[in-house]
């Protein structure tokens, strides 16, 4: 039997989604809480990977049980056995073939900048404090639209078979001295947002133009885009799947 699990966790404490040698990650703690829980081996699979210090409001993540499981019993085990940085919200019997990773229809990631020093931002906001055009930025998520290819955004060296995702919305949003960037897709390439943001950061304080914007993506060279904002200001926010609601 197959189940799906909605969660989400902090990232500041973990070195990311995926298990990694002597290092903790999201994925090897639910293993091992689950593991223990329910007296088997349990390996469970993501819907994606986040990087280290990255944060997810909401993730999803399937494991297979060879019984029935009193899923709501479950959750409240969980949520008293791991640790504060981690909460579960649901588990959800689902059919033998679904997979939360290559069933995900549409991924919500969200980036905060904080304008001015602030005491309880740091571990989960950017601080950037040069003035930003808001307008132009909002236009380049436009432009963003308009394109398939996003190598120049990507991670080097990395493994994918294609560099093609399909950006569904984009946009910026500035309320008093916090900004937060949206972007939905199909899929995410590594760092992809973080680069994003990074070079979207130009345009901002007018270090390059919209043109030049563009002719960074049509580029596909990571060298010709800007730098990777920080990992703590980002979030996984939402994953969709046309069977769970």
């Amino acid at each position: 039997m197959r189940y799906f699990i909605e969660l989400a966790y902090k990232g500041t404490n973990y070195h990311g989604w995926q298990v990694q040698p002597d290092a903790d990650s999201v994925q090897e703690t639910l293993n091992k809480a689950l593991s223990m829980l329910l007296k088997t081996a349990i390996d469970i699979v993501g819907a994606g990977r986040t990087d280290t210090g990255v944060h997810a409001k909401q993730m999803f993540a399937h494991f297979d049980y060879d019984s029935a499981i009193d899923t709501q019993q479950l959750v409240h085990k969980l949520n008293s056995f791991l640790p504060k940085d981690i909460v579960i919200f649901d588990i959800i019997k689902v059919s033998d073939e679904a997979h939360a990773r290559f069933d995900a229809t549409k991924r919500t990631y969200e980036y905060h900048i904080h304008t001015k020093k602030d005491a309880f931002e740091n571990d989960g906001s950017y601080q950037y404090q040069l003035p930003l055009n808001i307008d132009k930025m909002n236009e380049a998520c436009q432009i963003l639209l308009k394109h398939k290819d996003f190598e120049c955004f990507s991670k080097v060296n990395t493994d994918v078979h294609t560099f093609n995702c399909i950006i569904f919305e984009a946009h910026w949003q500035k309320d008093g001295d916090k900004i937060v960037f949206a972007i939905s897709a199909d899929r995410f390439l590594r760092n992809m947002v973080r680069a994003i943001v990074g070079t979207m950061l130009s345009i901002g304080t007018e270090k390059i133009t919209l043109s030049e914007f563009e002719k960074i993506i049509e580029s596909k060279s990571r060298s010709k885009a800007g730098f990777s904002v920080p990992a703590h200001g980002l979030y996984l926010t939402k994953i969709e799947y046309n069977y769970i609601k």
